[in-house]
């Protein structure tokens, strides 16, 4: 650290220190880090300067309030030396006179010029104007903000009907989804069922060896074989009653029973022949 930073710093603590002293507070702790110590010689800077510009400005106001005085004191002497003092005068001489200079101090009139009065009336009637032309402004801006509170209140009356409307039909509306909610607990048990009950005719079917390849029409084609063959072997089961009322004999009974042993397998044979066919056609 080289002894210019070491007299800014020695700057910025007394100018911390005067100031702190000024507000009745001491100085708080802190590290003196070169940013910081830079910041606070730029605030020091600042506010010189301003105090410089407010001395400046200070001393203007007295010297120029030092003057008013003065003016005021020989303007009092010269009123008094013609009897105009304010004692003497009347009350309302003294209301104008307290009015006329409001309206001056009002209008920043700086003399008695009629100039100083006329640009001063001008500056009025500009500030006037602009005041007229921001009152319309305004006053249009509040006529769009007027309709659109008059279509915001006829909606918010129109949202208020229509939820009164749909609060009347919440009631019924619940009745119907109590109903709909039986109904598909119903419909859930049916369907329950239902699928038990297929589940049991699958069962059934599969145990009863049904095979999809069974069509209606096979079973048609095999009933009317099975009727074919009924009307075949009709004629020999009545041959073989016939039979039962013959005297018996051994030799004869075993060749009749051997001949019709012999038919009966070709009657099973020609059976499954027919099957075997029919299937095989429905395929």
């Amino acid at each position: 650290m080289n002894d210019q930073d070491l007299s800014v710093i020695g700057e910025v603590k007394e100018w911390l220190a005067k100031t702190f002293e000024a507000a009745g507070k001491s100085v708080p702790e802190f590290e003196y880090t070169p940013r910081s110590v830079s910041h606070l010689h730029n605030l020091l800077t600042v506010s010189k300067a301003k105090d410089e510009a407010a001395r400046i400005v200070a001393r203007d106001f007295r010297q120029k309030a030092s003057e008013y005085r003065s003016q005021a004191a020989r303007i009092k002497e010269i009123l008094e030396n013609v009897g105009l003092a304010q004692e003497g005068l009347p009350s309302n001489v003294v209301a104008s006179a307290q009015v006329l200079a409001n309206v001056a101090n009002l209008l920043n009139i700086r003399d008695t010029e009629l100039s100083s009065f006329l640009v001063a009336m001008g500056d009025i009637s500009l500030r006037k104007t602009g005041v007229e032309e921001k009152r319309a402004k305004v006053q249009k801006e509040s006529k769009v903000l007027l309709d659109f509170t008059r279509k915001a209140i006829a909606r918010l009356t129109y949202l208020k009907r229509t939820l009164a409307q749909l609060e009347d039909e919440v009631a019924p509306c619940e009745i119907q989804m109590e109903n709909w909610k039986t109904n598909l607990q119903v419909m859930a048990a049916k369907e329950r069922q239902y699928l038990q009950q297929c589940s049991n005719f699958k069962a059934m079917l599969n145990h009863a060896g049904y095979a999809p390849e069974v069509s209606h029409r096979v079973l048609v084609e095999t009933a009317e074989h099975r009727k074919d063959l009924e009307k075949k072997t009709k004629p020999i089961l009545d041959t073989l009653r016939s039979y039962q009322d013959l005297p018996p004999d051994k030799a004869l009974a075993a060749l009749a029973i051997e001949d019709k042993k012999r038919q009966y397998a070709a009657a099973e044979k020609y059976l499954e022949d027919v099957l075997q066919s029919a299937l095989a056609n429905s395929g």
